[in-house]
């Protein structure tokens, strides 16, 4: 019998309702304009969408002309509920939203199963948001593809950027890297804070990006660390925060969308 993660957020990040959130999702990714770009990899926030959908719209948009191609997508975010060291697989067969499941690439997990930062741990994953709120958008605009969603704990950057290169792939394989960036300054303090980090990912300067920047910070210097090593380039696709979204300006965080290509 297949096992199933299901939905935890639904109805709270994002709408329960598949048609309504067919419409959000189409709705937020009409507006953005593409690049030409074929991403390797994106760094996309995971707020609820009425905060940071828009900026994570700007980074799924330019998976057009690849949504034919990728048919694995390499998942990596932080943990906010259940901490871990390392990073954690799923022992289930599928993960399950509004829109439908998707297959989990246990032949992947094997890959990565003798790493010794890896382990199986459901707990984690079962209210996990930071993972979730990405399915949607890559359901709706890839074609059909597997998933290895790995939440990420208290891992090093080295041992973060271990696991994607094993998995790195090549134009079949994509790689989703969920975090948002600071936490609850005010409006000028968050954006200060926000444009520093964003020059940290912009020159592949893992080091310069501290926990307070970003709540992803690990899976994002592991990317980094990884992406430098594969010789790719980022692009700066939107850098906001919820004061310029859906709240007010005395206490924000901060959203950005990177692709890596």
């Amino acid at each position: 019998m297949s096992r199933i993660r299901s939905a935890a957020v639904a109805g709270l990040f994002y709408p329960a309702d598949p048609a309504q959130l067919q419409r959000e999702i189409q709705s937020m990714l009409s507006s953005v304009d593409e690049i030409d770009s074929k991403p390797k990899a994106l760094i996309v926030p995971h707020a609820g969408y009425i905060y940071s959908g828009p900026v994570a719209a700007s980074a799924f948009a330019q998976l057009k002309d690849i949504q034919h191609t990728v048919e694995r997508v390499i998942l990596l975010g932080p943990c906010h509920r259940v901490p871990l060291r390392g990073l954690a697989t799923s022992s289930a067969d599928y993960f399950e939203t509004p829109l439908g499941t998707i297959r989990i690439d246990r032949e992947a997990i094997k890959q990565i199963a003798s790493l010794p930062q890896v382990e199986e741990f459901d707990l984690t994953h079962q209210q996990e948001h930071s993972l979730e709120v990405q399915l949607p958008f890559l359901q709706e605009v890839l074609d059909d593809f597997s998933l290895v969603p790995l939440v990420v704990g208290d891992a090093s950057t080295e041992e973060v950027s271990e696991v994607l290169d094993t998995l790195w792939g090549d134009d079949e394989t994509l790689i989703v890297i969920s975090s948002d960036l600071s936490h609850y300054h005010d409006y000028n303090t968050a954006r200060a804070m926000d444009t520093e980090t964003c020059h940290a990912i912009e020159n592949m300067n893992p080091s310069a990006i501290h926990y307070d920047q970003a709540c992803g910070r690990n899976p994002v210097t592991g990317l980094l660390l990884a992406a430098k090593k594969h010789g790719l380039h980022v692009t700066t696709l939107d850098l906001r925060n919820s004061g310029d979204t859906a709240g007010d300006k005395s206490s924000v965080v901060g959203y950005g969308a990177w692709a890596l290509s």
